[in-house]
C-alpha cells in the first residue's frame, strides 16, 4: 500500500486545478487525479475568452457589470478582489506563453460578450480554454514534485473531526486512501447531471454530493446558469456551444419567423428566458442565431471553430443562421469558500466551478470563470504553501504519522463490494434533492430529465 502523503492533493485538472498545483512549491509533492483524461475539464472547453481589468478607470465598470449580471447577490470582497488581481494572472498566463491574439500594432485584441459596458475580454480565436489549459498541462508535466493519474475517481473523503486528511479514490477498479496535508476540489461542475449541457458528461458534481454527506457548507447549489445559445443537434453528447463573443461581435438571434426578439448582448439569463418564450410560442426546439452582421474574414479568424463544427452538420455560418437551443452550462454555487478557497471543513479547499466565493451572485457574467477560478486557485495554494512551510519548519505531526484508524467516512464500503453504479445513481439524487429543496421552479423545469 503506498504510504505517500502529499503536501497537496488536487482533485481535478481543469484550469482552477492546475493553476494551484503550479502555484505550490517545488519543494513540495503534489498528487493530481481526475476522472477522465488530463484534457477532458468543462476549462479545455471554454471558447469565449477570460476577463482583464485594462486600466484603473475600467475598475469601476467591471465591478458594476459583474454585480449587475449577478443580480447585485455577488459578494463585493470576492469581486473587487478578482478584478484588483486580474493583470497579474493575466502577466503570469504570458509567462506559461498562452497566446492571446493580438492587433496588428501587437496590442491585444479585446472582444465583449453579453454584459459588458466595454471590450476587456482576452482570447485565442474561440478556443481560449483550450489555449490556456494546454499551456499549463504543459508545464505541469515538467515539474517533477507534480505527479498526475488518470481515470481515478475520488469516492469520499477521509475525515477526523472536521479535518480532510485526503480522499477515498478508486483506481483501476482498487479503492485506496491518499493521504495530504491539503486537499483542493477542483472538480467542475455538474453538467453530466443533465441531459442537454455544455460539459463533458463525466463532471457530475460528484464533489457536492460529498459535501452533503460529511456536512460541508454549500451555498446556493440551485444558481445554475442555462446558456442561451448550444448548437441544435439530434447527435448525442455534449451541447456544443456557440460562444457569446459572436453575439458580441453583432450576432442576432432570430424566432422561427426570422424576426429579431431580443438584445443579444443582455445578461444570460435574461437571453436564455427570451429565447424559451420564443421557443414555447412558436412550438419549436429552437431559434436562430444569424452572423450576417459580422464580416466573413472575422467570422474566420476569431470562430473558426464554430465554423467548423457547424460546418459537421451542414450549416455554413457565413451563409446561414445557426440552429440554437439552451443548455445546462455553469454552476455559479458549490462548496461555500472565503477568498482564499478555505471551507467550512479545515485542510480542505474549493477552487473554480467547484467552489462558491460569491464572484458570481445568482448569473455569471460571461468570461468571468476563467479569471475567477485562476486567481482564487493562486490564493488557496498559497495558504496551502504556507501552511506546509510551517509544519516543515516546525516539525509538526502531519496525517502521515497522525492516528487515523477512527476516519470518517460516508460509505460503508470495501474493495470487493463496492458499486460504483449505485454511488453514482445516489450522488445524482442527493444533489437534484437539494436543487429542487432550494428552487422547485427551476428543478421542475431544467432537472427532470435524466443525463
Amino acid at each position: 500500500m503506498d504510504t505517500t502523503v502529499y503536501d497537496a492533493l488536487v482533485v481535478g485538472t481543469g484550469a482552477a486545478g492546475l493553476f494551484a498545483a503550479l502555484c505550490i512549491p517545488t519543494d513540495q509533492r503534489v498528487l493530481m487525479i481526475t476522472k477522465d483524461q488530463i484534457e477532458k475539464s468543462d476549462s479545455y472547453l471554454a471558447q469565449g475568452g477570460i476577463c482583464m481589468l485594462k486600466d484603473a478607470e475600467d475598475f469601476d465598470l467591471f465591478f458594476e457589470d459583474t454585480l449587475r449580471a449577478g443580480r447585485y447577490e455577488n459578494r463585493k470582497e470576492s469581486v473587487k478582489v478578482m478584478i484588483e488581481e486580474s493583470p497579474e494572472i493575466i502577466s503570469e498566463l504570458l509567462g506559461y506563453h498562452v497566446d492571446f491574439d493580438r492587433k496588428e500594432d501587437g496590442s491585444f485584441s479585446f472582444t465583449r460578450e453579453g454584459g459588458h459596458s466595454t471590450y476587456r475580454i482576452l482570447h485565442h480565436q474561440d478556443v481560449t480554454g483550450k489555449e490556456i489549459t494546454s499551456r499549463l498541462i504543459e508545464a505541469a508535466k515538467q515539474r517533477e514534485n507534480i505527479t498526475i493519474l488518470e481515470y481515478a475517481t475520488m469516492i469520499d473523503l477521509l475525515e477526523k473531526d472536521n479535518c480532510c486528511y485526503g480522499i477515498l479514490m478508486e483506481h483501476e477498479g482498487k479503492c485506496s486512501k491518499v493521504y495530504a496535508s491539503a486537499t483542493i476540489l477542483a472538480t467542475g461542475g455538474m453538467g453530466g447531471l443533465f441531459r442537454y449541457s455544455t460539459n463533458f458528461r463525466h463532471i457530475t458534481g460528484d464533489s457536492f454530493a460529498i459535501a452533503l454527506r460529511h456536512g460541508i457548507q454549500l451555498e446556493h447549489l440551485e444558481y445554475i446558469q442555462i446558456h442561451p445559445t448550444t448548437l441544435y443537434s439530434k447527435a448525442p453528447g455534449r451541447s456544443f456551444l456557440i460562444s457569446e463573443s459572436v453575439r458580441g461581435e453583432g450576432a442576432i438571434l432570430l424566432n422561427p419567423q426570422k424576426e429579431r426578439f431580443v438584445d443579444e448582448l443582455l445578461p444570460r439569463d435574461v437571453v436564455t428566458e427570451a429565447i424559451k418564450k420564443e421557443m414555447d410560442r412558436f412550438h419549436s426546439d429552437h431559434v436562430y442565431l444569424s452572423l450576417e452582421k459580422i464580416d466573413i474574414e472575422e467570422i474566420r479568424t476569431h470562430f473558426p471553430n464554430i465554423l467548423e463544427r457547424c460546418l459537421e452538420e451542414g450549416i455554413d455560418i457565413e451563409t446561414t443562421p445557426i440552429p440554437v437551443k439552451p443548455a445546462q452550462h455553469y454552476l455559479m454555487g458549490g462548496i461555500m469558500t472565503d477568498v482564499y478557497g478555505q471551507t467550512s471543513m479545515k485542510q480542505l479547499f474549493a477552487v473554480g466551478e467547484t467552489a462558491c466565493n460569491g464572484v458570481h451572485g445568482a448569473n455569471r457574467l460571461a468570461s468571468n470563470s476563467l479569471l475567477e477560478s485562476l486567481v482564487f486557485a493562486k490564493r488557496a495554494a498559497g495558504i496551502i504553501a504556507g501552511q506546509n512551510a510551517n509544519r516543515q519548519s516546525e516539525g509538526s505531526q502531519n496525517a502521515e504519522n497522525q492516528d487515523l484508524s477512527g476516519d470518517v467516512i460516508s460509505l460503508d464500503w470495501d474493495e470487493s463490494s463496492f458499486d460504483k453504479e449505485a454511488w453514482k445513481k445516489e450522488n445524482r439524487r442527493l444533489i437534484m434533492q437539494e436543487i429542487k429543496r432550494k428552487d422547485e421552479a427551476f428543478y421542475d423545469q431544467w432537472c427532470n430529465d435524466e443525463a
